[in-house]
């Protein structure tokens, strides 16, 4: 294909607000919306009122189309970010401390240095050193007072792992050499070692989008986990569903926080999200029509 220069003009808030009248775009609050675009920025909006064009390949809006409409989109996609966030913060929690645990109990503490214990050692290095780039980076006083009392070149792999991101634990777990402590590890959540690398990724992905504000709710996402042969606890029907659309990724959310936090409210949280804004379209996330009724998103 052969590439052309941006040659677009750059708009100001007028400009911006006079395109999107000219294409169809109405606005109950013009004072409002000027506000908005100045804060929240005409691109980023973008995103949320994409659904809104009646043809995609030219840029005119649905009869009826509203700039609030695109807002309350873009509040949704927040919402939804903040409570996922939040979530995965105690499934990281929980795979760190499991990894940790269970690696330490089978080769010491200082297992993170052993790199025999790794399949590719390429990728092991690879961490390593950005491990070490979060430990050179830190402030936290743990660190600081272990570096400044003992000579080895990481601490324990409890206090190492407390500044490692969850992407560096999937990696740090997909390379492992050994199958049996990789089992050990995956099977204390209910997946086998290969849904689990892959469900790792998945969730890795979707903090960085989380952590970037970047849209989600809508999205086709780029990593693909893989749906399950047999599992050990409730999990959803996947017939007809889309592994890359965010329903999929919030039923591992689910099935993780069984395990992790079995009193967890994360169900009645996307239930109560979905009602606030009724004009979301659930299945642009790919939920299925009848998604309240399989067994893993009943409220018991």
């Amino acid at each position: 294909m052969t590439k052309t220069p941006y040659i677009k003009p750059f708009l100001s808030l007028q400009g911006q607000m006079a395109q999107l009248k000219s294409r169809g775009m109405k606005f109950a609050d013009e004072a409002k919306a000027l506000h908005l675009l100045k804060n929240i920025g005409y691109y980023r909006f973008s995103g949320y009122w994409y659904p809104l064009l009646a043809n995609r390949q030219t840029p005119v809006f649905k009869h009826g189309a509203t700039f609030e409409s695109a807002f309350n989109l873009y509040k949704f996609d927040r919402e939804l970010r903040k409570l996922i966030i939040g979530e995965l913060e105690k499934i990281e929690v929980a795979v760190r401390t499991q990894m940790t645990y269970s690696l330490s109990v089978a080769h010491g503490p200082f297992w993170l240095d052993d790199e025999t214990l790794f399949a590719d050692p390429v990728k092991y290095r690879a961490t390593l050193d950005k491990i070490n780039s979060e430990m050179r980076r830190s402030d936290e006083d743990f660190i600081r007072a272990f570096t400044a009392k003992y000579s080895n070149p990481l601490p324990p792999s409890f206090i190492t792992l407390e500044i490692a991101s969850f992407g560096v634990l999937s990696k740090l777990y997909e390379n492992l050499k050994s199958d049996v402590a990789k089992r050990e590890i995956s099977q204390i959540f209910g997946l086998a070692d290969m849904v689990f690398i892959s469900w790792l990724h998945g969730l890795t992905y979707i903090r960085n989008i989380c952590a970037h504000h970047a849209r989600l709710w809508n999205r086709f996402l780029q990593v693909q986990p893989l749906f399950p042969r047999r599992m050990q606890h409730t999990w959803i029907s996947t017939e007809g569903l889309s592994n890359r659309r965010m329903y999929y990724i919030l039923s591992m959310i689910v099935y993780f926080l069984n395990t992790v936090n079995p009193k967890h409210t994360f169900r009645q949280k996307i239930g109560n999200l979905l009602r606030k804004y009724p004009n979301v379209d659930a299945c642009a996330m790919g939920f299925p029509a009848d998604w309240y009724n399989d067994p893993l998103w009943q409220i018991g």
